[in-house]
């Protein structure tokens, strides 16, 4: 089965994506320095298992943590999404300046890219659409993040692994790191089925008119607790794909996701002491 990129867009032009503000920045310390294992002998340049430190090939996930990185991630989102009769539209500044992007690179090439937005006072992208659910998940005390912005570019890697890979870090960083602890989606409905038997999601909102892309979304929702279940039973064990109907088998194992935690953690460390030191 073809991997769907079903998150609806929400895209400025290349021009108006604004810079990010100091929280998000602390943010996106360690990111630069993940790495996947391998997935396809010889397909990209070598690179470094986060665990064993062993020279393998295959793609890596890296932070768009610069205007150019963000503009390339974005052309790629722009281009998959256009294929699929989407239009887009700009997302206010101060919701656009809490997303963090991140891509999925071989060969040099961006082969996948997602954002995550983190809930603030400005709220998320999914307000527009699905204000009172969204209230009501605060209301009842849920820390919450989004992701959205997915694009695959499925002729250059597989897109089962590459959205594993995006996924997985982009939940380490938003549950580990930033403390949420459930996620919001919009999809387009015939992406439904997917996110829920591959990923876990739960429907809580049906399909209603997205001005910003003009077509229908569905909002959905995914607890965290449940993700860590699901990486501790099936994550890095490549051998339960044929056992299980699920992404998980293609995600980081337990060790792995620990290793790269705890990077994270340091480069935020670091990153924080040096925002502490007098100029």
């Amino acid at each position: 089965m073809n991997t769907p990129g079903a998150m609806l867009p929400m895209i400025q032009q290349a021009p108006a994506i604004p810079a990010l503000d100091a929280s998000s920045a602390v943010c996106l310390a360690g990111l630069p320095a993940l790495r996947t294992r391998a997935f396809r002998p010889g397909h990209a340049a070598p690179h470094f298992n986060p665990v064993t430190g062993e020279l393998i090939e295959g793609f890596a996930i890296h932070a768009a943590h610069d205007l150019l990185q963000r503009r390339a991630a974005r052309a790629l989102t722009a281009r998959r999404y256009a294929q699929r009769g989407y239009q887009c539209s700009e997302v206010a500044p101060e919701i656009e300046r809490h997303l963090l992007t991140l891509r999925a690179e071989a060969d040099q090439k961006i082969v996948g890219t997602m954002g995550i937005r983190s809930d603030s006072e400005h709220g998320l992208a999914a307000d527009l659409v699905f204000p009172d659910e969204i209230a009501a998940m605060r209301d009842a005390g849920r820390s919450l993040c989004e992701f959205t912005q997915l694009a695959l570019d499925e002729n250059e890697a597989p897109s089962k692994h590459v959205l594993a890979a995006l996924f997985h870090t982009a939940y380490i960083h938003a549950h580990h790191v930033q403390g949420a602890e459930w996620l919001v989606i919009e999809v387009n409905p015939r992406h439904v089925a997917y996110y829920r038997r591959m990923l876990g999601f739960r429907v809580c909102a049906e399909a209603r008119p997205n001005p910003r892309v003009q077509a229908p979304a569905v909002l959905m929702t995914l607890d965290f607790s449940y993700v860590e279940e699901q990486v501790e039973t099936y994550g890095g064990r490549p051998e339960l794909i044929g056992q299980t109907r699920s992404l998980y088998p293609y995600f980081y194992s337990p060790e792995e996701e620990s290793a790269i935690l705890e990077r994270l953690r340091e480069g935020v460390s670091l990153q924080s002491a040096a925002g502490r030191q007098p100029s």
